[in-house]
């Protein structure tokens, strides 16, 4: 079989959940598995996250199909609609299913309010503090507030929801500008909050609130700017691993892939690597993007194909067919290539990298609860 494989470690997973739980030792963290967990396979992570030693209180996801995934595998905790209800007609489900719903529209609460739930539904309004994506604009929100507040056999356990647009820089000032308004806004009000993202989790305990919502650093990526010490303690839950199928032996001045973009500068031995864009692999990655050969760094020679990639093995005399090749993660002998540093030599972030494996790459699980 192909050699392409992406390993999730799940202990590493809870361990970046109770990172998160540190950093914010007086918020609950809820666990966002939107995505599929972003390329790591919602469900397993729902499960190995619910049967941890400190259990996740509640899931996040973007819609309700997630969510029905996640209910169908019998995931028992909350889950949050972040983006809400796309039409009236989900509202039976998100009843049925007993879900939390995030509103940022008026007509989203004009549906609400008009839908008979067998329970009240668990409420996060969201605030629109700065993003300007989605949410109601401060000015507005007192009156929606209360006209949910007030129905009582419609909406219970009612919070405030904004994102952070800056949260990741060192530059704190635009963060401080959505901050004087959510701070404004939950005092007048006495609610609850959830507005703290990854990088805020991990970066600005000021915005930490009743509720935290850790994301992409749940699965190893370090979303600040500028590492901080709970940051640089973040462990990879995926390692995108295979093998080098073929070597080439070429002399100084000849190509390697697709318009010849590498030529060997010496004679050189090129390995050639089961995993391309077909697979998830960006295509954009430059010249020299490191992978690990055998544990050591090797920097990648040419475009990325469809089904492969070559990598200069010159410098790594031992490397041959069958020599394992990392292409972010943790390697056998305990060396790591962070996707972070993967995803700069692309020009883009780890978010899209980890999301973009697709479905032909087989997902192999370990750690305990595994199943």
């Amino acid at each position: 079989m192909r050699p392409l494989v992406a390993h999730i470690d799940l202990d590493a997973l809870r361990h970046n959940y109770r990172l998160a739980c540190e950093a914010a030792p007086d918020s609950r963290a809820v666990a966002v598995i939107k995505a599929d967990a972003y390329g790591h396979g919602a469900l397993a992570c729902a499960r190995a996250l619910s049967r941890a030693a400190k259990p996740a209180p509640a899931f996040a996801v973007a819609c309700l199909e997630e969510a029905v995934a996640l209910r169908e595998g019998s995931v028992k905790a909350p889950i949050m609609l972040l983006e809400g209800i796309f039409e009236a007609a989900e509202l039976e489900q998100v009843d049925a299913l007993g879900l939390w719903l995030a509103v940022h529209s008026q007509w989203q609460v004009d549906a609400l309010l008009a839908f008979a739930p067998r329970a009240p539904i668990t409420v996060w309004l969201k605030v629109d503090s700065g993003m300007h994506r989605l949410g109601f604009p401060p000015p507005l929100v007192p009156a929606v507030w209360s006209r949910l507040a007030a129905a009582k056999e419609h909406v219970t356990q009612l919070h405030l929801m904004s994102h952070f647009a800056t949260a990741d820089s060192a530059d704190e000032r635009y963060l401080q500008e959505q901050m004087r308004c959510l701070q404004a806004l939950a005092e007048q009000l006495q609610a609850p909050s959830c507005l703290a993202n990854s990088p805020a989790t991990l970066g600005w305990p000021v915005t930490h609130g009743a509720w935290n919502r850790p994301g992409v650093m749940l699965y190893g990526s370090d979303p600040l700017e500028v590492p901080n010490a709970l940051s640089r303690r973040l462990e990879p839950v995926m390692t995108l691993r295979s093998r080098i199928i073929a070597v080439r032996e070429l002399d100084a001045g000849e190509p390697v892939g697709y318009g010849g973009r590498w030529r060997a500068s010496r004679p050189s031995r090129i390995g050639v690597v089961a995993c391309g864009y077909g697979d998830g692999y960006d295509r954009h990655a430059r010249d020299g993007t490191p992978v690990l050969v055998d544990g050591r760094r090797a920097p990648l020679a040419g475009k990325v194909s469809m089904d492969m990639l070559t990598v200069d093995i010159t410098d790594h005399p031992v490397a041959d067919i069958g020599s394992e090749v990392v292409l972010w993660g943790r390697a056998d002998n305990g060396a790591v290539l962070s996707v972070d540093e993967v995803a700069r030599y692309c020009d883009t972030i780890s978010y899209t990298l980890l999301t973009g494996v697709l479905p032909r790459v087989p997902r192999r699980y370990h750690g305990a609860f595994c199943e």
